[in-house]
């Protein structure tokens, strides 16, 4: 018996629900997986690893936290760049419990740079697009003057 103001004492049995780990893995998973839908999440890739399988599985860092990642292989032959460890992203994804381990993850549907990669890779396709159609020969370079007479049309 407690201390005065404890809640009523349940029989010892009665009060028990008993979960399997597989079962509770489970159940968890479902309420997750319930509750969150799909979810974008930023961070910075790290420990990636591309298993001949084909699947890419990483950690998404920021500077307080990590996130296991999953990308299954239709979803990442899909992908418009080369993810890297240190490379910062944007994934679309589902958040789950991988039941075998027990172990919290997303579970990546889309993933694209983000930040300063991205800006970076748009910036060299430009350039390249220009560059192909010659807008940087230097037969279409023009001097600028001493004193401009104006600015702008």
């Amino acid at each position: 018996m407690g201390p005065p103001g404890d809640t009523l004492e349940l029989p010892f049995e009665a009060a028990r629900n008993i979960y399997t780990v597989s079962a509770l893995n489970r159940e968890v998973r479902r309420l997750i997986e319930d509750h969150l839908g799909t979810v974008w999440v930023q961070g910075e890739i790290s420990n990636l690893a591309q298993p001949s399988s084909g699947h890419l599985y990483w950690s998404m860092k920021d500077e307080n936290a990590q996130l296991r990642c999953v990308m299954f292989r239709q979803n990442n032959r899909l992908l418009n760049f080369s993810p890297e460890n240190g490379r910062e992203v944007l994934a679309r994804g589902k958040v789950s419990i991988y039941e075998t381990r027990g172990e919290f993850q997303l579970v990546v549907e889309y993933l694209e740079e983000a930040g300063e990669g991205l800006l970076r890779r748009r910036f060299e396709e430009l350039k390249k697009k220009l560059a192909a159609e010659g807008l940087f020969e230097a037969d279409r370079k023009r001097s600028l003057p001493q004193l401009p007479e104006r600015i702008g049309s």
